[in-house]
């Protein structure tokens, strides 16, 4: 008797229940993948995103043609967030950069902007990641000149007794040299001569109270004529000291800066379409407006301009950036103020960048950032 043994005719599956499992998982995600990316990026936005910077150290500095600063890093870490394409535009004027964004030419606004009440009813903004104010810039090495002498005097009425004294001195210089032509037979023949040596006889009595050598004509008469002379040219030594050094010391003291409180009266650059130039405006103080730090900088050593209103770690990054220079930040911070990113209204990107960024405060990258460019800390 033969033993049949059946053989099954059914072949053993490649791919078992598990395994069949896993690669419904990982079709499911391939297929879905694109959906979720998507859901990262707000819904509504055209990419990519037109970026407006406008270059205010250390927050948009420009680099071999690459832009990089504390905002710049920001919104590189946002835009990756939300996975969002993006290209920077240059704008010269912080105001330009705000008309750019509130006509919608720019997406976003990214630089050190200051929240305020007017440029919130043009633009929107997301949640604050600074807290700033205002500080004053000066040349620590400014000394009063030539010209701010002459213009002391003049403002205290000194010239007009100097011309006075020019005056005096034309008419005793003509007046002695009539005299001695008269009774010096020494005395030079020819006019020019004649006056010239009367001229130094009077400046050296006006200048130093000595006349030179000269005989003398009429005895104990004309030594008492020479010692009025004397008197006269010690007071007018006196007075011309006196005045010069009154105006010096006051002017001294005026160009003394040491905040807010000494600027009414002098010419303070700001920067075109910031906060300090509407804030410097509001006061009535003077101003030039300048398109950033560097053309401001360079006015305040040139002695254009007596002092910078500026964004407080603008001038403090500055100054620290250029130490070689006389530059000098003083006073306190006033106008306390925030940064924020500006969108155009109703901008689809709003709400998500606001978020994006919280979530970032919460993580300490907001305070990171912050902490490399302002080692110091605030």
């Amino acid at each position: 008797m033969k033993n049949w043994r059946r053989t099954s005719t059914k072949t053993k599956p490649a791919i078992g229940p598990r395994g069949f499992g896993l690669l419904l998982i990982v079709l499911g995600l391939q297929l879905f993948q694109p959906a979720i990316a998507s859901a990262q990026t707000p819904q509504g936005v055209s990419q990519p995103v037109t970026v407006g910077v406008w270059i205010n150290p250390p927050f948009v500095m420009k680099k071999d043609d690459a832009y990089t600063g504390m905002a710049i890093r920001l919104w590189e870490m946002l835009a990756e967030e939300l996975n969002l394409e993006y290209e920077y535009k240059e704008y010269p004027t912080v105001r330009s950069l705000v008309d750019a964004t509130a006509e919608g030419d720019s997406d976003i606004a990214v630089t050190n902007l200051t929240i305020t009440r007017n440029r919130a009813q043009r633009v929107d903004f997301t949640q604050p990641w600074y807290d700033a104010g205002l500080r004053v810039m000066i040349d620590g090495d400014r000394r009063s000149g030539f010209r701010d002498i002459i213009a002391g005097l003049a403002d205290a009425g000194f010239l007009r007794a100097y011309a006075w004294l020019v005056g005096i001195i034309i008419f005793a210089t003509i007046l002695l040299t009539i005299f001695d032509r008269r009774f010096n037979p020494d005395f030079p023949k020819r006019w020019r001569d004649g006056v010239a040596e009367s001229f130094y006889t009077v400046m050296s009595v006006a200048t130093s109270g000595r006349p030179p050598s000269r005989k003398n004509l009429f005895g104990w008469l004309g030594r008492m004529w020479q010692g009025v002379w004397l008197i006269c040219g010690i007071a007018v030594i006196a007075y011309v000291t006196s005045t010069v050094t009154s105006v010096m010391t006051t002017l001294s003291l005026t160009n003394q800066i040491s905040g807010l409180a000494d600027l009414p009266g002098k010419t303070v650059g700001v920067f075109e379409g910031s906060v300090a130039e509407e804030f410097i405006d509001a006061t009535g103080i003077d101003y030039v407006s300048y398109n950033g730090i560097d053309s401001a900088a360079e006015a305040l050593l040139a002695d254009d301009i007596a002092a910078i209103v500026g964004d407080a770690p603008t001038l403090e990054y500055y100054t620290e950036l250029n130490a070689e220079e006389p530059y000098q930040v003083v006073g306190k911070i006033f106008n306390p103020d925030k940064y924020g990113f500006a969108l155009p209204q109703n901008s689809p990107l709003t709400k998500s960048l606001t978020l994006s960024l919280l979530t970032l405060k919460e993580k300490g990258a907001v305070e990171d950032l912050r902490s490399d460019y302002f080692s110091s800390g605030r």
